[in-house]
């Protein structure tokens, strides 16, 4: 059976996969005062993060349309799968349940499963990368493929560290860190989610430190690294998503590492210098 994976573009792809038919990102809307773009192919972000340096006020995303998701869906793929950012921190996961609503009226039935990834970013990869695994290998039916993709989400863990918290914080998405620490530029809180709500983890002083307890934590919680793939996304930080590649993979060895820089929505809120860690 052939298949087609959705993601909203909160989620990275690696280069390797750009292009393929087999998956589409669905942009969201980016906004800094009048500067306003899609989150899609065209994306620039050295532009971006120097708009975002030079707006006093806080950037903001809104998230795809019903009926652009149901677009995504009118495809010749029997099956369809979709992954959103957080539903704690985005309206994308009710979308793109709308949009599936929308399709069977307008074309009928077809096999779609939205999953709310619970996370964002290198989160989402996680979960299109683990479908395309399961699609390919061709033991399991589409119901089966639907249960074993939430018991894995429900396995991924989430870690980041970034020099800036202004644009989580402005637009709301922090609800859940009861105690965050003070806006210091030298404490740099480690921060996770729990069923998709932002926490705070750990707090250090200094950004070194800071990616140094990040690795510790993704070393000592993942179970079986062996078989599971180590996402590392970071916003225009290459240098030191390859001081946590080699850190962690000193003490674990998991049986794959991508780096990706992030695309637009993940930009906006990692801010430069920000690095997502998903194992």
């Amino acid at each position: 059976m052939s298949y087609k994976i959705v993601l909203d573009s909160c989620g990275e792809l690696p280069e390797n996969l750009a292009g393929d038919s087999r998956f589409e990102r669905v942009p969201l809307g980016l906004e800094v005062g009048e500067y306003r773009i899609q989150d899609d192919d065209s994306f620039n972000q050295a532009e971006f993060l120097k708009k975002v340096a030079e707006y006093p006020k806080c950037p903001k995303s809104s998230c795809p349309s019903p009926e652009r998701f149901m677009e995504a869906y009118h495809a010749e793929a029997d099956h369809i799968y979709v992954i959103t950012l957080s539903a704690k921190l985005s309206g994308s996961y009710n979308s793109a349940k709308l949009g599936e609503k929308l399709y069977h009226e307008k074309y009928g039935k077809k096999q779609i499963h939205v999953v709310d990834s619970e996370s964002a970013s290198g989160g989402e990869a996680q979960l299109a990368l683990k479908l395309m695994e399961l699609e390919e290998s061709g033991k399991f039916s589409f119901e089966q493929i639907v249960e074993e993709i939430e018991r894995y989400r429900d396995s991924v863990k989430t870690y980041f560290v970034l020099d800036n918290l202004d644009t989580l914080r402005k637009n709301g998405r922090l609800s859940g860190v009861k105690a965050l620490v003070a806006s210091t530029l030298s404490i740099k809180p480690v921060m996770g989610a729990t069923k998709g709500e932002i926490i705070q983890r750990s707090q250090t002083i200094g950004i070194k430190k800071a990616l140094g307890k990040m690795a510790e934590l993704a070393v000592s919680e993942v179970v079986g690294a062996e078989g599971r793939r180590l996402v590392i996304t970071h916003c225009n930080a290459r240098s030191r998503a390859e001081q946590i590649r080699k850190i962690i993979l000193e003490k674990a060895a998991f049986k794959e590492c991508i780096i990706m820089d992030t695309r637009g929505v993940s930009s906006m809120y990692a801010n430069d210098g920000g690095v997502i860690v998903t194992t």
